[in-house]
């Protein structure tokens, strides 16, 4: 009985309508909607990293990330969180070369049907927040498209904004975008290339290998190539294989640090994300605040170390 009336609230239309008022009542206090983002930041920051945020004179990495978050506003940030119009900026700045082929966009889930999908693997997905997208391979295969279309619905209802009090995401419209779905010959997610600028330079990379399985591990680097003794993530399911691999240094890495450089100049801090298939680099997202600023350094000291390497103020 429990799991055919979650079914029934989660994927079908009557349910959906019955649930949404309530759902809405629910997210408000979920979220704690009646704290102003600082006082939400503070409680946030203090639960998840064990120590008061200190706004007057941030020093660790995080402390400084949240204090860009409340205090720093670029007037092009809500469109490099957006999924689809950051695109824009990317093909201006270094060129579409870089973009995942784009499919199709839609603000209407009931466009997601087969007739106006391509025909080849794709990956479904909203623009305005940071979950997964639903990986189709085979739009012929047997696909319940109205559990898709619902979910999806469901996804565009919410703000992503209200998670983290990242301001970013306040004000995107929310659309359904498809994307051509990468494959690096593994038959899972890529690898993932994620390079953390200050002030315009690459300080940190880190490298997720085996996203989505049982094998995934992160590890993660200086620009010389060279495995650091940090991590700056929540724990990964098999945190103890977190750093023990090597991972091949890319042949394209002077390209990926200079396109980076490139893309986070006008930041204080910025996070570019890539993927590479056959020494191609493709794009994946910019973030301006990393885990919201509330990722657990391991060993602790890092935190302070590497927030001495980003200047906030002008």
């Amino acid at each position: 009985m429990k799991s055919f009336l979650r079914r029934f609230f989660q994927t079908s239309e009557i349910g959906y309508s019955l649930l949404s008022p309530f759902a809405r009542i629910y997210y408000f206090f979920l979220h704690k909607r009646y704290l102003s983002p600082e006082k939400f930041t503070r409680k946030r920051f203090k639960k998840n990293l064990g120590y008061d945020l200190d706004l007057d004179n941030p020093k660790t990495l995080n402390e400084k990330i949240n204090w860009l978050k409340l205090n720093y506003r670029n007037p092009i940030g809500s469109a490099l969180a957006d999924k689809y119009e950051v695109r824009k900026y990317i093909d201006e700045k270094i060129g579409n070369k870089y973009l995942i082929p784009l499919a199709f966009v839609t603000s209407n889930p009931k466009d997601i049907v087969p007739e106006n999908l391509p025909d080849y693997p794709m990956i479904i997905k909203t623009n305005h927040d940071s979950s997964g997208g639903i990986v189709v391979k085979d739009k012929n295969a047997s696909i319940n498209w109205t559990e898709i279309q619902l979910r999806l619905r469901k996804n565009m209802s919410q703000n992503y904004y209200w998670d983290n009090r990242e301001p970013v995401y306040k004000d995107i419209k929310p659309l359904i975008i498809v994307e051509k779905l990468l494959d690096d010959g593994t038959g899972g997610f890529p690898s993932d290339y994620k390079l953390h600028c200050f002030n315009g330079n690459v300080e940190m990379i880190s490298v997720d290998v085996g996203r989505g399985s049982a094998q995934h591990f992160r590890n993660w680097y200086n620009t010389n190539w060279e495995k650091q003794p940090y991590q700056w993530s929540k724990m990964l399911k098999n945190s103890s294989d977190v750093n023990s691999r090597d991972i091949e240094k890319p042949k394209c890495l002077d390209e990926m640090i200079s396109l980076s450089e490139e893309l986070s100049k006008d930041f204080k801090y910025l996070r570019v994300d890539w993927y590479l298939i056959n020494n191609k680099l493709y794009f994946g997202e910019l973030t301006l605040y990393h885990i919201g600023g509330t990722g657990p350094f391991r060993p602790v000291s890092w935190d302070a170390k590497l927030g001495e390497k980003l200047n906030i103020v002008d």
